[in-house]
């Protein structure tokens, strides 16, 4: 090999033309720092060409030397900036000064994450749900009774054995089978007395770094990444599901057994404490959307609702919030018996990887808002709600979230489904475009040891978090729908619109529920501005019967309610000669009597078969 060669290459740029002095033998990443430090650049977010029209590059590289790109002394480079990155602009005396005079007036102090996370409980900062700051009034432990057998005090005496218990207890879970902590008990954990900042996972490249240029001419450690290990969520945000009544499922169903075609809806409801989990959230569903869809056997797809911002505006009023979205996944086993088959389960999938996504997608856009957090925001109390068969082949409800890895993963637009194994999710293959980080999950091997195995192809499992779901017990019957009507869905038309009024117990009965109170301000008929329903809503918030009956009477709801019972009117099929005792002239319409053989008006021979 021949020795090194020492060159002169000339770099012309928008301030001029430089010389730089290089050996033929230096990598290029070498070269770009040499013009890097002659030119006085402030960032790395250029390259260089030996051709003005820039097709002929010089890649940045630790291993590719100068002399491959065949350069001679006093050769002519040119450099261009990358993305529109100002290379020039530098501050200038005097806003140097400005900024330390700025700089004497107000105290920073120092940049830590616990002086961000502190700076997000000011005046602001997100608003916390009501539950979370009930629960951070509450002490947490576990009080236990005085034990007869293994307590040797007194009734105001205290021991190991009557003790109270920290909510995170493991033994406590166990014996009460609670599989995941609750958030607020993790968060006293990870506490214990201690300020603690929490601080979502990025997948991304951290912008701004001026060492090296732009992915994917360079990266470096600062702003690169970090390997992720997909590791089981101990804690949950959300630890149970309650549905206010049956009627809010039977819906769903109802339209399954019409249609045979799945069906998704959003839960509208608020959160309140769990009783039963310490330190424990619950959401409680009081009302069901469904918004515009397409779905049939195997696919459910979602169309965009002209109406989402009404629907937003009147949960708003009715005090009630997205918590979370429910989709039936039924396949029929025995109709006779009314049996459904076990598709999900230990050995197929609990939630496929496309559902894991969507959930995903979901909790990125409900976040939790959270005063520990340096973003303000940490997880989600988003649930997801699965409608299938059990072991039983029995209609059962599912609940699950998913980790906060996951949200990261989707969120970073990592996490990808697979065709072929629902219960596999793909991690997405780094590209020039997309930077994608090591993504490992561990697992013991065939000796008992816990190995980190590159997550190419991952098991959904780790991503999962169960959330119990129940349905409430009252007398409250569900109100009568017939297969067609059940088809058809909420009410969308007049005549839907009047026959649903008719089929409830009352009237306030009928109109509490988000699609018809939807319909009374959507409907081309008459549609009704929010300042007029906003009576109605108050009732339906209160339970106030008196005052929805009040509402009913009003000159513009009595209107649109006469206009639907005329629809329902016209729509109604003519009844026969022998019910009604009158028969009607095919030419000119005339009711003549049933004793008549021909039209009294204008003597046309009766022809309906008598």
């Amino acid at each position: 090999m021949s020795g090194s060669k020492k060159m002169t290459l000339r770099v012309q740029s928008a301030e001029g033309t430089s010389r730089i002095e290089v050996l033929d033998t230096d990598v290029t990443s070498c070269l770009y720092e040499r013009v890097y430090e002659a030119l006085h650049l402030n960032t790395f977010g250029f390259t260089l060409h030996r051709d003005r029209q820039r097709k002929e590059e010089i890649v940045s590289s630790k291993s590719h030397q100068i002399r491959e790109y065949g350069l001679q002394h006093g050769d002519m480079l040119y450099l261009n900036p990358v993305n529109g990155a100002v290379l020039f602009e530098q501050p200038s005396a005097s806003a140097e000064e400005n900024n330390k005079q700025l700089g004497d007036r107000i105290d920073t102090g120092p940049s830590t994450s616990a002086t961000t996370a502190s700076a997000q409980l000011k005046p602001g900062s997100p608003e916390e749900d009501e539950v979370d700051l009930e629960l951070y009034k509450l002490p947490g432990t576990i009080q236990r009774q005085r034990d007869d057998k293994l307590c040797r005090h007194n009734s105001k005496g205290c021991c190991v054995h009557c003790s109270p218990l920290e909510p995170w207890d493991e033994g406590y879970l166990k014996e009460h089978n609670i599989k995941h902590m609750s958030f607020h008990a993790y968060l006293r954990k990870i506490t214990s007395g201690k300020f603690v900042s929490l601080d979502e996972l990025s997948c991304k490249i951290k912008p701004g770094c001026k060492e090296h240029p732009p992915w994917p001419r360079g990266i470096c450690s600062a702003c690169q990444p970090g390997a992720v290990t997909l590791n089981r969520q101990p804690y949950r945000h959300l630890d149970n599901v309650l549905f206010q009544r049956p009627a809010l499922v039977e819906r769903l169903l109802a339209y399954w057994r019409a249609t045979g075609h799945q069906r998704l809806g959003f839960l509208y409801g608020h959160y309140e404490r769990h009783p039963d989990v310490p330190l424990g959230i619950r959401a409680r569903v009081t009302a069901v959307y469904e918004p515009p869809q397409e779905s049939g056997r195997d696919f459910i797809t979602l169309a965009e609702d002209p109406h989402a911002e009404l629907l937003a505006e009147l949960a708003r009023r009715l005090g009630l919030r997205r918590v979370g979205w429910m989709f039936t996944d039924l396949l029929p086993d025995d109709l006779a018996a009314g049996t459904v088959r076990q598709v999900r389960g230990v050995d197929t999938h609990f939630l496929s990887a496309q559902e894991c996504i969507t959930a995903g997608h979901y909790q990125n856009q409900h976040p939790n808002a959270c005063r520990h957090a340096s973003s303000g925001y940490f997880g989600s109390k988003f649930v997801t709600v699965c409608v299938t068969g059990d072991s039983q082949k029995q209609v059962h409800l599912e609940g699950y979230q998913v980790s906060g890895q996951c949200q990261a993963l989707v969120r970073d637009g990592i996490l990808l489904p697979t065709r072929d194994a629902p219960e596999l999710g793909y991690i997405r293959d780094c590209s020039p475009q997309h930077y994608v980080p090591d993504v490992y999950y561990k697992e013991r091997d065939a000796y008992g040891n816990e190995v980190g195995v590159s997550a190419r192809r991952v098991p959904v499992a780790y991503l999962l978090v169960d959330v119990p779901v129940g349905v409430a017990r009252q007398a409250m019957p569900a109100p009568p729908a017939p297969a067609a009507s059940a088809a058809a869905g909420p009410p969308r038309s007049l005549r839907a619109l009047h026959y649903h009024l008719q089929s409830a117990t009352s009237f306030l009965e009928a109109v509490s529920e988000l699609h018809v109170l939807l319909y009374l301000c959507s409907n081309e008929a008459l549609p009704l501005p929010l300042e007029c329903v906003a009576p109605l809503l108050e009732a339906v918030r209160t339970h106030d019967a008196a005052a929805a009956d009040r509402w009913r009477a009003a000159p513009q709801p009595a209107t649109l309610l006469q206009l639907a019972r005329a629809a329902a009117d016209a729509d109604a099929p003519m009844p026969s000669a022998a019910a009604s005792g009158v028969w009607t002239c095919a030419l000119c319409t005339y009711h003549n009597a049933a004793s008549l053989r021909a039209c009294e008006m204008c003597a046309m021979p009766r022809n309906d078969g008598l």
